[in-house]
């Protein structure tokens, strides 16, 4: 087991690995992931990815932390969620609009949040998934 200190990555960095840990799991529950940061002039979504026939828009919010939050903190300090905010939301809701007419997609999709921390002294992971957070 390789252990690795993250304690002094970027905060790009730490968003990066918290991307590919979110991708990672996604496949894991079953998801394909169809597309990665896609930009438009609208905003970015981090992930799509497709499960059952449903796209699913995916916004990942990583945080470094010292150990991973318990349940009654998550709510707190810890939480990356508190950067899912109503008018990121709405980015990512137009963006995705933008994807399905672009790709032509006629089949259910969805706006979904992945939660991950990242503990800095070894680099592992904790995700909480929030399905339709729109």
């Amino acid at each position: 087991m390789k252990v690795t200190d993250i304690s002094s990555f970027s905060t790009k960095a730490i968003g990066d690995l918290g991307e590919e840990t979110a991708a990672t799991y996604l496949r894991k529950q079953g998801f394909s992931i169809v597309d990665r940061n896609v930009v438009r002039k609208t905003g970015e979504v981090d992930i799509i990815a497709r499960k059952t026939g449903t796209l699913h828009f995916v916004e990942v919010k990583s945080r470094l932390c010292r150990e991973f939050p318990q349940d009654e903190d998550r709510d707190t300090a810890f939480d990356p969620s508190a950067n899912l905010h109503n008018a990121k939301i709405g980015k990512i809701a137009r963006t995705s609009e933008w994807y399905v007419a672009e790709k032509n997609w006629e089949g259910d999709w969805q706006i979904d949040g992945l939660l991950v921390w990242l503990r800095a002294r070894d680099g592992a992971a904790f995700v909480s998934y929030l399905p339709q957070i729109l």
